[in-house]
């Protein structure tokens, strides 16, 4: 049975501009595995089973808005004065809430739901006024460092511009996950002070407050610090994209497809493929993209958004495929491009050949029927249509609306038809 959290609200910081992105697009629109990272952290609440959720907007809030589910609460953070100040702009939509306060960042796509629940469930169980989530590192540069009182206990959070040379040597740092007590978060969140190089007000400071009013703070330690990568430049997002790549290609893996060299795979979120595929490398498999069973991938194949193979279907070397669906024991073995096309069982696509699907304007479709042979270096010139069991010449090109017919042969250029 699956755990549901009572008494727990979410505020799910969104709110900054990520200038270090070097964009147009907002931060947390952009994309990991063809996924707005935003995406990943809104999947971590659901799987935690959490219905009081808060998101914080605030940079180009009306466009990433559109992108929130529905239930999720807004609030809107008018000047970007820091975490503290947007958790703020936050608390009035929990007036009447009593219990704890989960706080998670969108620009935090690789955290996992155990090491959430390892966290709430210390601090649901030992109830602390706060709980922060920390990992330990060797080379700590870039992050907040925990530090601690004589009795090990959470006294403070370091952001690494105000720390000096003595701190930034702990190795210990903060995620910017943390639990709080609401009524003890909306005490101390209007006592805290910008007293640091950016003027910003910082959710951290809170930590320091309720330390020093004698108040507990504790803490939970992440196993895997790369679930606490927070992404703040383009190198922050070349690494997600890295690390969750890896993750789609293990999970394949598991669950019965034969990737060759998971290191040279690209597989997108969103992608539905069947056991028993082999996948050969420097694939590339887009978002929204079927494949079925015992289908043979690659290498260096690029399934684009829209493309459905059936069953037993073979794509080869340097082939693309786009917007088509490709039906059972189809053979595309080598180089060749094929848009915005229908084609039916057991066809033979030979090396070379096209479909010339857009015309300067707009892009049309090819029908190729049940057991045509599509010879090598052939050129369709959308919209046309090739009949069952019909042939095309090598080299042959197909103008548009000259559509071939049942058992037909042509050839040339352009393709005519061939008597018996």
């Amino acid at each position: 049975m699956k755990k549901v959290y009572r008494n727990l609200a979410v505020i799910i910081l969104a709110a900054g501009e990520g200038t270090r992105m070097k964009s147009d697009v907002p931060k947390v629109l952009h994309p990991i595995c063809a996924r707005p990272m935003l995406e990943y952290v809104m999947d971590l609440v659901r799987d935690l089973r959490i219905k009081k959720v808060i998101a914080v907007l605030g940079h180009k809030h009306a466009e990433v808005r559109k992108f929130l589910r529905p239930g999720i609460k807004v609030a809107i953070q008018r000047k970007l004065l820091g975490t503290a100040d947007a958790v703020k702009a936050a608390l009035p939509l929990l007036k009447n809430f009593k219990g704890t306060v989960l706080i998670l960042y969108a620009d935090n796509p690789l955290l996992k739901k155990h090491s959430i629940e390892k966290l709430l469930e210390y601090h649901l169980k030992e109830k602390p006024d706060a709980t922060v989530l920390y990992a330990q590192v060797l080379r700590p540069a870039g992050y907040g460092r925990i530090l601690r009182d004589k009795f090990s206990s959470v006294q403070a959070i370091i952001e690494e511009k105000d720390a000096d040379d003595f701190q930034k040597n702990i190795k210990e740092i903060n995620t910017g996950i943390m639990c709080f007590d609401k009524d003890k978060l909306a005490k101390v969140i209007s006592r805290i002070r910008p007293n640091n190089r950016k003027k910003e007000y910082y959710l951290t400071d809170a930590i320091a407050i309720i330390h020093k009013d004698g108040g507990f703070v504790d803490s939970v330690k992440l196993a895997n610090i790369e679930e606490a990568l927070g992404i703040n430049s383009s190198k922050d997002l070349v690494r997600a994209n890295r690390i969750m790549r890896n993750r789609i290609n293990a999970e394949w893996i598991k669950r019965g497809v034969n990737i060759i060299s998971p290191e040279n795979t690209f597989i997108d979120y969103g992608v539905e493929i069947a056991s028993g595929v082999t996948i050969y490398p420097f694939t590339v498999i887009e978002r929204d993209v079927k494949i079925g069973k015992r289908c043979s991938i690659g290498p260096f194949a690029h399934l684009r958004t829209g493309t459905i193979l059936e069953d037993e279907v073979v794509v080869g070397n340097f082939l693309e495929i786009v917007r088509s669906k490709i039906s059972h024991r189809c053979l595309l073995k080598h180089f060749g491009y094929i848009g915005d096309s229908r084609i039916g069982q057991e066809v033979n696509i030979g090396a070379g050949a096209v479909t010339a699907n857009f015309d300067g304007q707009k892009k049309h479709a090819t029908v190729i029927k049940d057991k045509a042979f599509i010879g090598s270096d052939t050129v369709l010139v959308a919209p046309v249509k090739i009949g069952k069991a019909a042939r095309t010449g090598a080299g042959s090109v197909v103008l548009k609306n000259n559509n071939v017919a049942e058992r037909q042969t042509v050839a040339g250029v352009p393709a005519k038809r061939i008597k018996d």
